[in-house]
């Protein structure tokens, strides 16, 4: 009897093709779209610390009266991160992107209508249901987008859009506040996120691996992959070997299983302890400075300093990393940022102005380096079932320390002033250091991703051609 040859369909490992496949121009222009979003959203999330110092001079009231204001927005950011993770998770990450950029969008539009604080603050709790929602969906989007030699940079230059938006939102407020004062500051500041949601909304596609675990979705992803320079045929099967082996289940529980727990735990308590730190400046140093008697364009340019340095610093750390690994670059950051923290102390904020910005621009170097490339450490942690749920996870419980922040920056500045305040920074980032110390599966360098095997993790064996794992 003759047997006829097999007509079945080829199997392709979607994790393979994407990780070791070419960075295309769609790739590229998808990473762009995503990082713009996050561009806004730094803009809308810090321009808050820019409108205090006007608000508490308007409505007369204390820097104290308007920490609850502060906390609002920063507990919605704790709770969007979290939904929307597990929300991208289930129905996938561009709804949830465009939609977070719309929501912080409107409402900061609606914070220039506030009659009042408590007004500010509700408002600012849905604005930061939005902006917190965002960061997750869009650092998933863009590692899923990313091949594996490349993901660590292109995450890391994400999140460094965030503080990018900030620096952007400080030129901004230079030129609007003294003309249009802190509501049209807010009007514009959210008329540019509502416009930009609806540009994602009609060209961001969804995240193929994401696709690949939706059978009713396939021919969907094979045109995603044909405009990626992966021309497949009709009924190619896609499967994703090295996570789906790793995988138990989706869901919260999965980050304390199968050994996941003391990484887990240990990037929580980096990402509070950073984000004390960097929120403790994104809200109330413009006041700090204004406070010890600089004048309030001076005192925001000490914020835009900041923000500069880190995105300089970010991008320099994220190179680091794919040369060395994570655990050296991050931990010798958090030195850094202690360091320069302590110094700080020493300098005449009134009368050294000049080395006052130096020494901020360096130390938002070093703390936003951290913050932003312990974006990369997750999506290098977690696989995909559970990519953005980890994420969003570490974010909102790194969103308890910015919570935290809104209080103690306050309080911090009204009882001991700068001293005060740049400890509170300094002691801040000498226990990130020691969470990040704590971190197993930190990112290997180029050595050790020649080496090591985790299947566990889609950036493992990153030098592995795309002939060899990418079609069956």
């Amino acid at each position: 009897m003759q047997h006829k040859p097999s007509t079945s369909p080829a199997s392709v490992d979607i994790g393979a093709t994407l990780d070791h496949g070419p960075f295309s121009t769609m790739q590229k222009i998808i990473v762009m779209l995503a990082a713009f979003a996050i561009v806004l959203d730094g803009f809308d999330g810090q321009l808050i610390g820019f409108a205090i110092p006007a608000l508490i001079a308007e409505w007369g009231i204390t820097k104290a009266a308007f920490a609850p204001a502060v906390a609002a927005g920063l507990v919605g950011m704790a709770v969007g991160s979290m939904s929307a993770g597990i929300v991208a998770d289930r129905i996938g990450r561009r709804l949830v992107l465009v939609a977070s950029v719309f929501l912080f969008g409107a409402a900061t539009i609606a914070i220039g209508f506030a009659p009042d604080v408590t007004a500010i603050a509700a408002l600012r709790f849905i604005a930061g249901l939005g902006i917190g929602g965002a960061l997750p969906s869009a650092t998933t989007m863009t590692a899923e987008f990313t091949p594996a030699r490349r993901r660590t940079l292109m995450v890391t230059a994400t999140i460094v859009c965030y503080p990018l938006g900030g620096m952007i939102a400080g030129l901004f407020a230079g030129i609007v506040l003294p003309v249009l004062g802190w509501r049209g500051l807010f009007w514009i500041g959210g008329a540019l996120p509502v416009a930009y949601s609806l540009v994602l909304l009609a060209t961001l596609p969804e995240s193929p691996r994401y696709l690949a675990r939706k059978t009713q979705r396939w021919a969907e992803l094979r045109k995603l992959l044909a405009g990626m320079a992966r021309p497949l045929p009709a009924q190619t099967m896609f499967v994703d070997a090295a996570e789906q082996a790793a995988e138990q289940r989706a869901g919260f529980g999965a980050l304390f299983e199968r050994g996941f727990a003391r990484d887990t735990l240990a990037i929580w308590a980096g990402f509070f302890l950073v984000m004390l730190a960097t929120y403790s400046a994104f809200s109330w140093l413009p006041t700090m400075l204004a406070t010890e008697g600089l004048p309030a364009a001076l005192a925001g340019s000490g914020l835009t300093a900041y923000n500069l340095g880190g995105v300089v610093g970010s991008l320099g750390c994220a190179l680091a990393i794919t040369r060395f690994g994570s655990r050296w670059p991050l931990v010798l950051c958090s030195l850094g940022a202690a360091a320069s923290a302590f110094v700080l102390k020493e300098v005449d904020i009134a009368s050294n102005t000049t080395w006052l910005m130096i020494g901020l621009g360096i130390h938002g170097m070093f703390v936003i380096a951290v913050q932003a490339t312990m974006y990369a450490l997750c999506a290098y942690v977690y696989p995909t079932m559970v990519r953005a749920t980890g994420t969003a996870a570490a974010l909102s419980f790194g969103r308890f320390g910015a919570i935290l922040s809104s209080f103690a920056g306050a309080a911090v500045i009204t009882s001991g002033g700068a001293s005060s305040y740049l400890s509170l920074l300094g002691f801040s980032m000498v226990f990130t250091l020691v969470a990040l110390a704590i971190v197993k599966r930190h990112i290997p360098g180029v050595r050790g991703a020649r080496s090591a095997a985790a299947p566990q993790r889609d950036d493992a064996d990153v030098t592995a051609p795309a002939t060899a794992k990418g079609y069956a």
